[in-house]
């Protein structure tokens, strides 16, 4: 079974955490001038960049994995992998409702740019995306599921929003196959024990997207390939 470089979880311009040089065809750029066959492009409770990103990943030979970095109501951060954009997409048009209505501030928290595949500006979205919204941890994991995905806790053991650092324990009836390690920091070996573990950049500027370091096995170059994986199937 071949192994791909990948980078699974990096932020766009519609991450008001990121910056504005992370469009989608300078995301796509970088992570082919850096050597990697697969990205996936996750930002904060929102997915409409994805569409651009797809392209410009189809033209630079880039498998893309669509997805979303989701904040529970616990405060934890939870990657969620979908089998197409259109899932993506459709599952955070249904995150909307259940997200702070808060205005962005981008002076404060930056700008939320919707962004094409030539660097043009579609639209800004006003709603601040880095807000917790009021679904539990298992009404996240449990809707992943139903639309096709497969849900991942992101940087278990880095920051407030890692699930190990915010809960303090890994929530086994959750089933989860797989978890997001932080590779510069330790993290106890028991609660990623049987389960895919993967490292990640959540790169948030052009230069933090990484370099060939983390490889993964797939069957196939595929979007399904990869969920089948971290899915522990074979």
């Amino acid at each position: 079974m071949p192994d791909y470089f990948a980078d699974l979880h990096i932020h766009s311009c519609l991450s008001p955490c990121g910056d504005n040089d992370m469009t989608p065809a300078d995301i796509c750029g970088m992570a082919k001038l850096k050597g990697l066959d697969v990205i996936a492009v996750t930002d904060h409770n929102a997915a409409y960049n994805l569409p651009y990103v797809q392209r410009a990943a189809d033209f630079y030979g880039l498998l893309l994995i669509p997805g979303l970095e989701i904040t529970t109501k616990e405060e934890v951060h939870l990657l969620g992998y979908f089998p197409s954009v259109e899932a993506a997409v459709q599952f955070s048009d249904e995150l909307k409702p259940h997200m702070p209505r808060q205005k962005n501030k981008p002076s404060l928290f930056g700008e939320q740019l919707v962004m094409d595949e030539e660097g043009q500006i579609q639209y800004e979205l006003d709603t601040l995306l880095i807000g917790a919204s009021d679904l539990s941890l298992a009404a996240v994991t449990r809707l992943i599921r139903e639309r096709g995905g497969v849900p991942v806790p992101a940087h278990i053991n880095r920051g407030s929003n890692g699930l190990l650092v915010n809960l303090g324990f890994m929530p086994e009836d959750l089933h989860f196959t797989a978890v997001e390690v932080w590779p510069h920091l330790p993290c106890p070996h028991t609660p990623q024990a049987g389960k895919v573990v993967l490292h990640s950049s959540d790169a948030h500027y052009l230069g933090d997207i990484s370099e060939p370091l983390y490889q993964i096995p797939l069957k196939e170059l595929s979007v399904s390939a990869f969920l089948d994986y971290i899915s522990q199937k074979a």
